[in-house]
């Protein structure tokens, strides 16, 4: 057991804050000295296949809330969620990254653009609902793969969903400072730094983006309760203006500029549509919080499904708004509804635009600092991260350590790198988790231990490989053939009788206990294909970045992680094993006696 699970079980005195001791970081046996650490080193490969082959269980998930020390206190309801859930993701997709695709790459038909995603997106929030129900704890989407498909998949998510959450929440702290200058009159750029000795890329510098940050710090540690609340306002005088904004710029409207409605053709509809994903992140930061729902069966349900529809009709709404305000080529790409209330005459308008984004943006990023803490909480908990990471203060009942560390890294990458970068790379990390999500829950539903006969587990991985297999294929030959057709007649009906197979030929294992996805295993199926569909239409740069990303968490995981999770696997064998023998002992003991 770790220094802080000892002190939390002999009554010593629990610490708060972002204090450490010696031994918080690297606790497990493999890490006490170097002739340990060697050891392991050579026990890689071994440890490596017991990492992959291991799964958890969804008690395991629910215990390991005890190395936290202080439970999460269970405060929140639907309604709470449904108001997380609107106010994690709208902000900087919709403000922002509208005027860029429009502007861009799928002219007025970024509406579809909306539809494409959000669809996606509500496939990917039913996969979570389920899992958020029946496992209902910090860890999110990381949990979910843990318990389906093993410690390293999981871990390999586990990496891109914090990097998903720092990109994320610098995307949005830049376009805070880009809508703060246009409330004050200013160019968006303006209030930035221009170092000359930096890379184009990252010369840009947003000390106002940091201060941001800084202070959505502060609150998010205070209270997850007092964050809901301020969460209300924030998100309740958003959708006024969203409202505002479809109304008023509907008054404003040209319906020529939609003639050319169809401009960029398929291609750039869906090529949008990849980038645009980014404008749904942040529903997964609501399940995080299942942990602190007062009835998840019955609240994780109505939050997120209820906000993620409502976050879609508001979308398409105001893509259609905006481009029948302005011709797609006219629209600005850093404050495209300011600007284009401007252009009509109604430069007033521009300063309520303003300031409904800034509040938006507040909201995201106060639920997206809520969301990556609890991750991190739970990854360390596994000790896959560090264990002082998994701490709950016991005061305000939020860890203090994981969201004060987690926005420290969101402000360095928010002071350099511009919104393009942030938003490509972010897109990738979000489909490919989103796209595990999904596989998990196909897993769940056909594979139990004991339960599946070996049979029906080969033609399930069968099932799922060339689904998987032929959803790249698709996005494969989608990103290289620019005008053919011929590939697609073989990719997508190889997809389709795979899905068939596997709802025809493999008997589901398990049953949901509280709610479940529709359409399994159609729902499920479609969710993989379009979100590796998407994964097609985002440029090469973006995924070498994604490749580099990864290969650093592989090296940080075969030094370290790997290892710390092993031993505290073990260890948790060791007391479970005790526990039992204790038990059947007692058992034994009475049986005797009677």
């Amino acid at each position: 057991m770790v220094n802080q699970e000892k002190e939390s079980t002999t009554g010593g005195i629990r610490r708060r804050g972002c204090s450490y001791q010696k031994g918080d970081f690297l606790p497990e046996e493999s890490f006490k000295s170097w002739q340990n650490y060697t050891a392991a080193l050579k026990q890689t490969p071994h440890r490596l296949i017991d990492r992959i082959l291991t799964r958890s269980g969804d008690q395991a998930e629910l215990d390991s809330k005890a190395r936290s020390q202080t439970d999460m206190k269970k405060t929140l309801t639907w309604w709470d969620l449904i108001w997380f859930g609107m106010g994690a993701v709208i902000g900087a997709g919709i403000f922002v990254l509208t005027g860029l695709e429009a502007n861009q790459e799928a002219g007025p038909a970024v509406v579809l653009s909306y539809v494409v995603s959000g669809a996606s997106a509500l496939m990917s929030v039913f996969c979570y609902t389920e899992f958020a129900v029946e496992i209902p704890v910090a860890g999110g989407s990381f949990a979910y793969l843990r318990v389906e498909l093993g410690d390293f998949v999981a871990f390999i998510a586990a990496g891109n969903i914090l990097l998903e959450y720092v990109i994320g929440g610098a995307a949005v702290a830049r376009s805070w400072t880009s809508y703060f200058a246009t409330l004050c009159n200013h160019e968006p750029d303006d209030f930035r730094i221009i170092a000359h000795g930096l890379a184009d890329d990252y010369n840009n510098l947003d000390p106002i983006a940091v201060g941001v940050i800084a202070i959505i710090c502060v609150m998010a540690v205070l209270s997850t309760k007092g964050s809901s609340r301020l969460n209300y306002v924030a998100s309740f005088v958003h959708i006024i203006v969203i409202l505002f904004i479809i109304v008023c710029g509907l008054i404003k409207a040209d319906p020529k500029n939609y003639d050319d409605f169809f401009h960029y053709k398929a291609r750039g509809v869906f090529k949008a549509s990849a980038v645009l994903f980014f404008a749904y992140v942040g529903f997964d930061a609501v399940s995080t919080l299942a942990e602190e729902t007062k009835n998840p069966a019955k609240d994780i349900p109505i939050g997120l499904v209820g906000s993620m529809v409502i976050t879609t009709t508001l979308y398409c709404a105001l893509a259609v708004t905006l481009c029948l305000m302005q011709p797609y080529y006219e629209i600005d790409v850093n404050a495209p509804f300011s600007v284009a209330f401007e252009k009509v005459g109604w430069g007033w308008a521009k300063y309520v635009v303003a300031a409904g984004a800034l509040k938006g943006m507040t909201s995201v990023l106060l639920v997206g600092a809520v969301g990556q803490a609890r991750y991190l909480t739970h990854i360390a908990r596994t000790h896959m991260m560090p264990p002082w990471f998994a701490i709950v203060d016991a005061k305000t009942g939020t860890p203090v350590n994981a969201t004060v560390v987690m926005l420290m890294a969101t402000a360095v990458i928010a002071f350099f790198t511009k919104l393009d970068i942030l938003s490509n790379l972010l897109s990738i990390s979000t489909l490919f988790i989103f796209m595990l999500v999904a596989v998990a829950l196909l897993v769940r539903r056909y594979y139990v231990s004991g339960v599946t006969t070996a049979a029906n587990r080969n033609k399930l991985v069968a099932c799922l490989v060339t689904i998987i297999v032929s959803s790249c294929f698709t996005a494969g030959y989608w990103g290289l053939s620019k005008h053919g057709w011929i590939g697609y007649c073989i990719t997508v009906p190889i997809w389709l009788g795979a899905t068939v197979c596997l709802w025809a030929f493999v008997p589901q294992a398990r049953e949901p206990k509280m709610w479940g996805v529709p359409l399994v295993p159609w729902l499920p199926s479609t969710s993989i294909a379009i979100n590796i569909f998407l994964l097609g239409s985002i440029d090469s740069a973006s995924f070498l970045r994604f490749a580099g990303w990864t290969g650093l968490l592989l090296v940080y995981y075969f030094l370290f992680g790997l290892h710390a999770a092993y031993d505290t696997a073990k260890e948790d064998e060791k007391q479970w094993s005790k526990v039992e023998q204790g038990k059947n002992g007692y058992e034994n003991k009475h049986d005797n006696g009677s």
